[in-house]
């Protein structure tokens, strides 16, 4: 079984501006990027201004990748926050045993669930103060 750790950037609506900054500076490439806009179920209360911002980036620089993504303006991200590991697992069993034994001593910030971009995915900030995105995905055969 395959356990991948990444950071994970969250910004206030300056996640474009990083990317093509890291492009730039560190020569990534761009994977992928969805809007809040693009996710199903947004909200009504939605603006235009928050569905331009990015719900999820991923870049590769080099051999590793990076993800990001936007906070509204003026959401002042906690401390610890900014900066955030994803353990990506294939296997939504796995994910969730991850994700139980991070939350002892700490603290639930997203239930571990399904959501409609992975069959299993939590944030959970475990006992040393250290958050973690918990999130299975699943590969595609070709």
């Amino acid at each position: 079984m395959t356990i991948q750790l990444t950071p994970y950037v969250t910004l206030e609506g300056k996640t474009r501006d990083a990317i093509a900054f890291y492009e730039q500076a560190l020569g990534a490439e761009l994977l992928s990027i969805v809007t809040y806009g693009e996710m199903p179920d947004i909200p009504d209360s939605f603006t235009d201004d928050l569905k331009s911002l990015v719900a999820h980036a991923k870049l590769r620089v080099g051999g590793s990748e990076l993800m990001l993504s936007d906070a509204p303006s003026g959401s002042n991200i906690p401390q610890g926050k900014q900066v955030t590991i994803c353990i990506t697992s294939e296997d939504a069993g796995e994910s969730r045993r991850i994700f139980e034994a991070l939350e002892q001593g700490g603290k639930v910030n997203m239930p571990f669930n399904e959501t409609s971009f992975s069959p299993g995915f939590g944030d959970v900030t475990d006992k040393f103060g250290v958050t973690f995105q918990v999130s299975t995905e699943v590969k595609v055969k070709a």
